[in-house]
């Protein structure tokens, strides 16, 4: 579910502690903190999510909540997303100068043109899969065939779909791709509107299993050949000659709300409560869990959160000439970098 302003506006640390002052009777907080905050030289700036506010990237809104991006000097304004694709789209525009979106997503819109660039990847391991009801006679990828898949236009899914199709065998003519918005892909499949979803795992599993208290069967994108770098930070190219120091003193943060954000789970259910007042605490914690899973691949072991592995984006470029055909020349050196991924054991996040 959406809140009313998720994607219409952004949401500041500022305009929440005013909702939350006015809520009270404006007696719990004073009107002077704002004034004096007000007053200081933060820099603005807009980030633009790959989704809705949850669990699975409430790191950002952590350090937005604890005041680590305006330690750093930033007014961090964050919007929702409407996919990956959607925000790779809005940053290589310049429409958002900062965004999260899906390596794989990079990958296949640097070969297009877009001038983009990951400098922290969070997500690096894919989560992205098919699902389906556990009580659904679906149960191999095979058997998806003359059926419906529900799927947000512009996102990680969508563009990986030709990658997954080719490498799990499958003939994507025998099956009918639904768009559907994000918040309403679960319900779709939960409702049998349509017959599976294709998602980040922890984007929907979490919902269903809790909400509609349904089991689910998983169809793993990785388990078919799609082995990609997920989400991470991404600006466009410019903004690396124009501003290294705005990129540097976000991405620190950022990493920093997301390691905080997993050893204080309550206070991280409480903070996407703030920005997504019908979210379920019982769902978002289990987004988190899943989302933990994807922070270390076997070449990232003992390294930073936010740190790529130069095989494992060679990976990516694998998968997208294989099986979605991009005969653009790539390096890796043009899709991510790691000169703003900050040093030091406190950014190493649990190996386990």
């Amino acid at each position: 579910m959406r809140s009313s302003h998720s994607q219409t506006a952004p949401v500041s640390r500022r305009r929440f502690l005013k909702q939350s002052a006015l809520a009270a009777g404006a007696l719990a907080v004073p009107a002077a903190p704002f004034v004096a905050r007000a007053a200081t030289a933060l820099k603005p700036v807009t980030f633009t999510l790959d989704w809705l506010y949850q669990g699975a990237s409430a790191g950002f809104l952590v350090a937005h909540e604890k005041g680590f991006y305006r330690d750093a000097g930033l007014d961090v304004s964050i919007l929702a997303g409407k996919g990956s694709g959607t925000t790779a789209q809005l940053v290589a525009s310049k429409a958002a100068p900062i965004g999260f979106s899906d390596g794989f997503v990079v990958a296949n819109s640097v070969a297009k043109g877009m001038a983009i660039k990951t400098v922290g990847t969070i997500y690096r391991r894919d989560p992205a899969a098919i699902m389906v009801l556990d009580e659904s006679p679906i149960k191999s990828p095979k058997d998806l065939e003359g059926k419906s898949v529900a799927m947000t236009a512009g996102s990680a899914q969508f563009q990986q779909w030709p990658a997954y199709v080719k490498g799990a065998g499958i003939d994507p003519a025998k099956i009918k791709i639904v768009n559907i918005d994000p918040a309403g892909v679960g319900a779709a499949l939960v409702s049998g509107k349509v017959d599976a979803i294709g998602g980040y795992v922890f984007s929907y599993a979490p919902s269903i299993e809790v909400r509609a208290k349904k089991k689910l069967r998983t169809f793993w994108f990785a388990d078919s050949g799609v082995t990609i770098v997920s989400n991470g930070i991404i600006v466009h190219q410019d903004l690396l000659k124009s501003d290294p120091d705005l990129i540097r003193a976000f991405v620190a943060p950022s990493i920093k709300g997301f390691l905080y954000g997993r050893q204080h789970v309550d206070e991280t259910i409480a903070t996407v409560k703030k920005y997504q007042p019908t979210a379920d605490d019982g769902v978002t914690r289990r987004e988190c869990e899943l989302s933990w899973e994807t922070w270390l691949t076997p070449n990232t072991k003992g390294k930073p959160l936010g740190w790529g592995s130069d095989a494992d984006w060679a990976g990516t470029i694998q998968v997208l000439k294989q099986y979605v055909g991009t005969s653009a020349p790539l390096t890796t050196a043009q899709l991510y970098t790691n000169e703003f991924v900050p040093s030091g054991a406190d950014y190493v996040p649990p190996q386990g």
